[in-house]
C-alpha cells in the first residue's frame, strides 16, 4: 500500500484528488497530514483536526465498483472497516451514525467524507476522508464529540489504528470484490446507531417529528418509521437526527 505522509496540508482529499489527476497512482494509495486545517465533512461542515492528536487521512480507490449504483456499498464498508479497526485497539462501544460518523457513547469520534467521480470507461473513482478523533484532551467547542483518549484515559498509537482500518479497509473491499456485500449491509445494520429506537428528527423547515429508525436503503436513504405506521425514505439533505 501506497502512503504518502505530509506534515501540514488543507485537505488531505482535495490533495489527493489533485494528484491522482496528474499522476497514475495505485489503487489505495493514501495520503496522511500529521495536521489538516480545511478538511471537509457532510453537509459542508469543516473538519478541523488537532495537531498531533488528530489522525487524518484519504485513501483512493479505484477498479473497484463498476457501476454508481455501488457508490453506497462503498459507504458501508468504509464506515465498517474504522468501527472494525478501532475495535481492535479499543473496548468502547462503537457505533454507525447514519450515513457514515462514528459514534461512542452518543459522541462523535469519526467523520467519513467519500467524493466520487466517473472516468470515461464507466468506472468509478473514489476518494475516501476519513478524520478520527484519536489523542484530544478537550472537545469544549464540539459538545456533541469526544475522542478516544477521552472516553478511555490513555493515549493511542495513530500509527496502528491507521494500519488496522486500511487492513479492514482491503478485506472488506476483497469482500465486495467476491460479491458478498450482503454480509456486510448485515453488519452495517447490526452496528446502527439508534436503530429500532424512537427518535428526534429535524426537517429542512425546522419542524420535527418522532421516528423509529428501521435501517438503511441500497441507496443510502434512512428508512424512518413514522407515527402514522409508514416507513418513510430520507436523504441527507432531508432529515436530520436530533441526540
Amino acid at each position: 500500500m501506497n502512503i504518502i505522509k505530509l506534515d501540514a496540508i488543507g485537505s488531505t482529499n482535495t490533495y489527493l484528488k489533485e494528484l491522482s489527476a496528474v499522476s497514475k497512482l495505485p489503487n489505495l494509495t493514501v495520503v496522511v497530514a500529521n495536521t489538516q486545517y480545511a478538511g471537509r465533512g457532510q453537509r459542508g461542515t469543516k473538519w478541523e483536526g488537532e495537531k498531533d492528536s488528530s489522525l487524518t487521512f484519504s485513501v483512493l480507490v479505484k477498479d473497484v465498483l463498476c457501476d454508481i449504483s455501488q457508490i453506497y456499498d462503498l459507504n458501508i464498508l468504509t464506515t465498517l472497516s474504522v468501527l472494525q479497526g478501532i475495535s481492535k485497539l479499543s473496548k468502547i462501544r462503537l457505533s454507525i451514525k447514519w450515513p457514515n460518523d462514528i459514534m461512542a457513547d452518543n459522541k462523535k469520534i469519526c467523520g467519513i467524507l467519500i467524493e466520487n467521480s466517473i472516468k470515461s470507461s464507466d468506472q468509478v473513482q473514489s476518494i475516501i476522508g476519513i478524520g478520527i478523533n484519536v489523542n484530544q484532551t478537550s472537545m469544549r467547542e464540539l459538545p456533541n464529540a469526544s475522542s478516544l483518549f477521552l472516553l478511555e484515559s490513555k493515549y493511542f498509537d495513530k500509527e496502528v489504528i491507521l494500519q488496522c482500518v486500511l487492513d479492514q479497509l482491503e478485506n472488506n473491499l476483497a469482500i465486495l470484490k467476491q460479491g458478498n456485500i450482503g454480509l456486510l449491509w448485515q453488519q452495517y445494520h447490526e452496528n446502527l446507531f439508534k436503530i429500532n429506537q424512537c427518535c428526534d428528527f429535524e426537517l429542512p423547515d425546522q419542524s420535527c417529528f418522532k421516528g423509529v429508525i428501521k435501517g438503511v436503503s441500497s441507496t443510502g436513504q434512512l428508512q424512518v418509521l413514522n407515527q402514522d405506521e409508514q416507513i418513510k425514505e430520507f436523504s441527507l439533505k432531508e432529515v436530520k437526527l436530533l441526540y
